[in-house]
C-alpha cells in the first residue's frame, strides 16, 4: 500500500527544473526522489511522470511512499523498540530480542524498519530505509538509524572507515586462553549448510573481531567484543571457530544453560562522531532481563 509523504504546488521560481531536482529537498535527496518517481509514486496534476519531466509553475505535485502497511489483524504486532537518542539527523534505538530489523522472506511484517518508516530515511532499499547496520533477530541492543540520505551516507562511511565503534556483551562457553585478542578469519556461506556462515567457506570475506575478557566464571566467560568488520553472524561464527561458542546459540554449537531461550549476545554500546555536529556520541544499553538473569545464575553456579 502507499501513504502520502508530501504534496505541494510548484512555485514560479522553480519552473523549468527537472522533477527529481525539484523534489530533492522534500524527499531527502535527489536520488531518493528519482527512486520514488521511477516506482510510480509521484504524480503531477494527477498523472504519473518521468523524473526528467520539467515542472511548470502552478503544477500540483503529490508524493506517496510504498509501505508494507499495518499488519493484518491476525498478523504480528508492530515491532517493539526503545529510542535512547534522537535528534534532527538520526536515532539510536534499543532493539529487543525477537524483532527482525528489516523485511525478508518469512518476515514480511512486524519489522523494525516498518516501525520506523515514518521517520527513517536513507539508502538504496526503500524497505530498509535509514537502517545503517543490522542485528540478528535474537540479538538485542543498539542500532543507529538515519533520517536522511545524506546522514545515511555519512554513517555508512563511518562504518567503512571503522570509526563507528560497536561493542557487544556475550557469555561464551569455556575460558579463552588470553585476556584479550583478535580473531582474524574470513567468513562466508558455510560449504555444507547454506543457511549458516562459517570460516570454512568458498566465498570468504574479510572479518575481524576483537574480544576482551571481563569476567571468568566456572565454565563460562563474559566477554566484551567489538567488531572491526560487520559480516553476517560474525561474532557467533568467530566464537564458534575458536572453540568458545556463544551460550544459547543452537545454530553455532552454543550450549543451552541457565534457562536461555536465545544466544547470549547484546549490542551494548555505540560510539561515533555525529555526522552533523562533530560531537562524540557514546550510548550504552543495559543487559535485558533474560540475559541478566542467566548471568546471575552463571555467577551463582561458579561461587
Amino acid at each position: 500500500m502507499a501513504e502520502l509523504e508530501w504534496e505541494g504546488t510548484v512555485p514560479a521560481a522553480a519552473a523549468g527544473q527537472r522533477l527529481d531536482q525539484f523534489l530533492a529537498e522534500p524527499c531527502g535527496s535527489r536520488a531518493r526522489a528519482a527512486r520514488l518517481i521511477e516506482a510510480g509514486l509521484v504524480e503531477v496534476d494527477g498523472q504519473p511522470v518521468r523524473k526528467r519531466h520539467q515542472v511548470s509553475a502552478g503544477e500540483r505535485v503529490l508524493v506517496t511512499r510504498e509501505t508494507f502497511g499495518p499488519a493484518p489483524a491476525s498478523g504480528p504486532e508492530p515491532a517493539a523498540f526503545t529510542i535512547v537518542h534522537e535528534d534532527e539527523a538520526l536515532l539510536i534505538v534499543d532493539k529487543p530480542a525477537g524483532v527482525v530489523v528489516h523485511p525478508a522472506r518469512g518476515h514480511e511484517q512486524g519489522t523494525l524498519a516498518q516501525a520506523l518508516s515514518d521517520r527513517a530515511v536513507g539508502g538504496e532499499d526503500p524497505y530498509r530505509a535509514g537502517i545503517v547496520h543490522r542485528l540478528d533477530r535474537d540479538t538485542s541492543g543498539l542500532l543507529v538509524v538515519a533520517k536522511s540520505d545524506a546522514v545515511h551516507r555519512e554513517l555508512k562511511d563511518l562504518l567503512q572507515r571503522r570509526e563507528l565503534r560497536r561493542e557487544y556483551l556475550t557469555l561464551v562457553d569455556g575460558i579463552p586462553p588470553a585476556r584479550s585478542g583478535t580473531i582474524d578469519a574470513p567468513i562466508g556461506r558455510d560449504r555444507r549448510d547454506r543457511l549458516l556462515h562459517s570460516v570454512d567457506t568458498d566465498t570468504p570475506r574479510e572479518a575481524r573481531t576483537h574480544f576482551e575478557l571481563l569476567e571468568p566464571l566456572r565454565h563460562e566467560t563474559l566477554l566484551r567484543v567489538s567488531l572491526e568488520t560487520g559480516r553476517t553472524h560474525q561474532i557467533r561464527v568467530h566464537m564458534h571457530a575458536i572453540g568458545h561458542p556463544v551460550l544459547g546459540d543452537r545454530a553455532y554449537g552454543g550450549p543451552v544453560r541457565f534457562g536461555l531461550q536465545r544466544q547470549f549476545l547484546h549490542a551494548q554500546r555505540l560510539v561515533f562522531v555525529h555526522p552533523l555536529t562533530g560531537e562524540e556520541l557514546d550510548v550504552s544499553s543495559e543487559l535485558p532481563a533474560d540475559l541478566a538473569a542467566a548471568l546471575d545464575l552463571a555467577r551463582a553456579q561458579g561461587s
